[in-house]
């Protein structure tokens, strides 16, 4: 498993050998792709050497070096569906429903999504910017090097623009690797009222000037009861693969419409939910690589009790990611290493399956194929944790055990 050392441009991290320590490198042929005492090679952005401490070439082991003392190393976590651009909170509403009140009488009062909207409307460029800036920082602090933001709180043509350049912002002033998804078609904005395919028609026509102003790296549907029609929703894709953008769903979180084989049949990165997805949806899933993006939190916030169908993915082969989703209304969640331990007591995973769903499938949900895994060639986004094996990370939770991250080569401050 070697490579040959790429040059450092002016500026880049210098070339280093992390040694002595444990590695999940998830590459194939092993459990874990475990090395007990391992060696990477950092140059530049790149990994250009990953392997057992002993096999180290002496020629590289001259290179600055930090000796990890045996710490636990996997790959940069990747966090592959949240919303973390919007305003205000959904905290009273939390309150109000654990005292009985049905989501239909919070929206019917001003509440729900449109309660989100309204307050992200409000808020300056700059306050929708903190807060997420801030949000992403309590993702950062444990392992996370690659997320994804959403759109889908503005509903409107400028607000959804401010809301992606907000997420685009966040890749310009923090160690972090940003991937931004057009998310328009998440609900119907209180003046579109009764008009759902004219507010359609409205946001496909707003694609092509974010796709312009470099705004957009995918375009994601709400394809379910509450959200839009399967033939809505094919529209979306039509104007998003027109413009050469990759599309992703929510699919069949609330109802089986079918939308998981529609969004397949679009080549879609992923689909996210599941909850009701049919054995068609994952025939269809398989056939065209489509990952199955699994979100635990607003499973256990919502208090659903259908499950997604985890061991039939798994038959098909259908790759499984796992995500915060992070949003004000169904996931207020901020830690992806819960997400972990989620995944495993409430859908069953295994361990590994559950570190895969947050590395190698994450990555590939987002269309990323330099990322998730330990091997030469590949970005040096890796974190250091203070355990012995990453089976820790899925059996613990309320603690914070991530030592360090090290993004593109250079460890963050």
């Amino acid at each position: 498993m070697t490579a040959d050392a790429s040059r450092a441009t002016p500026g880049a991290a210098p070339s280093r050998v992390w040694r002595h320590a444990r590695l999940a490198t998830f590459q194939a042929g092993t459990p874990w792709g475990w090395i007990e005492d391992g060696a990477l090679v950092t140059s530049a952005e790149r990994i250009t050497w990953v392997g057992p401490d002993r096999e180290l070439p002496a020629a590289l082991a001259a290179a600055d070096e930090t000796d990890l003392h045996g710490a636990l190393v996997t790959p940069g976590l990747v966090d592959a569906h949240t919303h973390l651009v919007y305003g205000g909170d959904r905290a009273a509403e939390f309150e109000q429903r654990l005292q009985g009140a049905t989501y239909e009488e919070i929206a019917r009062a001003g509440g729900g999504i449109r309660s989100t909207v309204a307050a992200t409307r409000a808020a300056s460029d700059e306050a929708l910017f903190a807060a997420a800036a801030q949000r992403a920082r309590v993702l950062m602090a444990e392992g996370v090097t690659t997320l994804e933001v959403k759109s889908g709180y503005g509903l409107a043509e400028d607000h959804e623009a401010r809301c992606l350049a907000a997420a685009r912002r966040l890749a310009h002033e923090l160690p972090l690797e940003v991937r931004t998804t057009s998310l328009a078609a998440h609900a119907l904005p209180p003046e579109f009222t009764g008009r759902p395919d004219e507010y359609i028609d409205a946001a496909c026509g707003w694609l092509a000037g974010q796709h312009a102003a470099g705004l957009v790296d995918a375009v994601d549907a709400f394809c379910d009861t509450i959200g839009f029609t399967p033939a809505q929703t094919q529209r979306i894709f039509a104007a998003a693969r027109q413009l050469g953008l990759p599309v992703k769903l929510h699919a069949e979180q609330l109802s089986d419409q079918g939308g998981a084989a529609l969004a397949a049949r679009h080549g879609a990165l992923s689909c996210d939910h599941l909850e009701h997805l049919s054995p068609d949806g994952i025939t269809a899933m398989a056939a065209a690589g489509t990952v199955a993006v699994l979100l635990p939190g607003a499973y256990y916030y919502l208090r659903e009790t259908r499950l997604p169908p985890v061991a039939a993915l798994r038959e098909a082969g259908v790759p499984m990611a796992i995500a915060t989703d992070h949003n004000p209304g169904s996931s207020p969640a901020l830690s992806l290493v819960l997400m972990l331990n989620m995944a495993c007591t409430l859908f069953r995973l295994t361990p590994e399956e559950a570190w895969r769903g947050v590395t190698v499938h994450a990555a590939r949900a987002l269309g990323l194929s330099d990322r998730g895994r330990l091997a030469a060639g590949l970005r040096a986004d890796f974190a250091v944790w203070d355990a012995t094996h990453p089976r820790e990370l899925a059996y613990r939770f309320g603690h914070a055990p991530c030592r360090q991250v090290v993004f593109g080569g250079m460890p963050r401050a």
